[in-house]
């Protein structure tokens, strides 16, 4: 099943990718109908087909370049909605083993979603709502899957003894201060993670909507737009559909357009300011794992490779491959933060799961005899506890870090892990 994820993972990733280069070359409506192409399984190319083709879409005759791009997109995700089902099926059936059940059944509904909007994404000719709430459900699909693979890589570790380790054994140097305050940074850690989260899905949905109505080269000049672009602003007008018969190329006016390019531009600024200051306060900070500053240190690299795409889609007038990798890259952004959410929800439930072990066995009411034997029974126990910790702290080695670990586990239930 883990193995089945990750290639899923890669399928999603695809389909992300071939989605973007599909909508950036015009080809959103290359088969008029859905799920074939003219009424056939593949792109009509015979004389013959061509003609009924045309015949029956003379609105839209075959242009086999547009066709084949369109197709190509629906064969991978095709493709991807099957191991998402065998990912479901498989997940009901091992059940009874621990294996997740409720993320892969999500993940099932969410690619019939999916599949719903790209149908509607031509029957209703490329209504911009339809178009961005696509392009969401793919990001959506691609981090659940994520979610579920880093699920399935930690049960797995968890089988072979390995943990996730303690907040405060798992500092750097393991030198990083006491309990308390580790515990206080990856709460806050976990707290502003989600609003980074949440700051950047909000920028992702902005850059398909100015997508999605052709809006990204409203603007042309830096660091905001044309000069007299303040006369220009609509907000109303450039959040909302207009009525048309067909939206390919875009229904709004100019200035809606260039409205929509500004929001995306000071929302571009606000999200790498936020993240920019969420990687470096886990890169500097000593309550940080090691493996919290590795993903930052990734993280920040998405961040500053977007920033770069996206000025160049500015200053080089939106060339095709930039255009395709920012979206690619906005993918990598996100699941980048995704894993780091992921380790601080780990490490909360470890420690969770180690304080509920040092409060076990608390004196029951008993007469005072009793509690006196039990509290010298419980001194006895919780030095043995303590001497036993350190020892597995001191022997066993994270092989994700090359470091210590400092206890072996049960997985907590609930959390992050859903």
């Amino acid at each position: 099943m883990k193995k089945l994820t990750l290639f899923s993972i890669f399928l999603a990733a695809v389909v992300i990718i071939l989605g973007a280069y599909t909508r950036l070359t015009d080809a959103g409506l290359g088969c008029p109908d859905w799920p074939g192409c003219y009424g056939n399984l593949t792109v009509p190319l015979s004389e013959e087909k061509v003609a009924q083709a045309n015949a029956a879409y003379p609105e839209r005759p075959v242009e086999a370049f547009k066709a084949w791009n369109e197709m190509i997109h629906r064969y991978f995700a095709g493709t991807l909605g099957l191991c998402v089902l065998a990912i479901a099926v498989i997940a009901v059936r091992q059940r009874d083993k621990g294996r997740p059940v409720k993320l892969p059944l999500l993940l099932l509904g969410l690619i019939v979603f999916q599949a719903a909007l790209g149908m509607w994404t031509v029957t209703l000719n490329l209504l911009p709502v339809v178009v961005m709430g696509h392009l969401l459900g793919g990001f959506s699909v691609l981090s659940c899957l994520f979610i579920l693979y880093l699920r399935l890589r930690e049960s797995a570790n968890d089988e072979l003894g390995y943990k996730e380790r303690s907040t405060v054994s798992a500092l750097h140097g393991d030198e990083a201060g006491n309990s308390a305050q580790a515990k206080t940074f990856q709460r806050n850690l976990k707290f502003f993670a989600f609003i980074g989260l949440g700051v950047l899905v909000t920028q992702i949905a902005l850059g398909g909507w100015t997508s999605a109505n052709y809006a990204a080269l409203a603007c042309t000049e830096m660091p905001v737009c044309e000069s007299g672009w303040q006369d220009r602003i609509d907000i109303a007008g450039a959040f909302s559909v207009p009525d048309a018969d067909n939206y390919e190329f875009g229904a709004h006016d100019y200035g809606e357009r260039v409205t929509m390019h500004i929001v995306h531009r000071f929302g571009a600024v606000i999200t790498f300011l936020y993240l920019l200051a969420l990687g470096i306060n886990v890169l500097v900070s000593r309550s940080a794992t090691n493996k919290q500053k590795y993903v930052s240190a990734f993280m920040l690299v998405a961040l500053c490779t977007q920033v770069a795409l996206g000025l160049s889609n500015v200053v080089f007038m939106l060339p095709l491959a930039v255009a395709v990798m920012h979206n690619a890259v906005a993918a990598v952004l996100l699941l980048s933060l995704l894993n780091l959410i992921f380790t601080v929800f780990r490490i909360l439930e470890n420690d969770q799961v180690f304080d509920l072990e040092k409060q076990g066995n608390a004196p029951f009411s008993v007469s005072k005899p009793l509690q006196g034997a039990f509290r010298n029974q419980q001194a006895r126990t919780s030095s043995l506890h303590e001497s036993e910790y350190a020892s597995l702290r001191d022997s066993y080695q994270d092989p994700m870090s090359g470091s210590t670990s400092s206890h072996i586990l049960p997985k907590a239930p609930g959390g992050f892990h859903g």
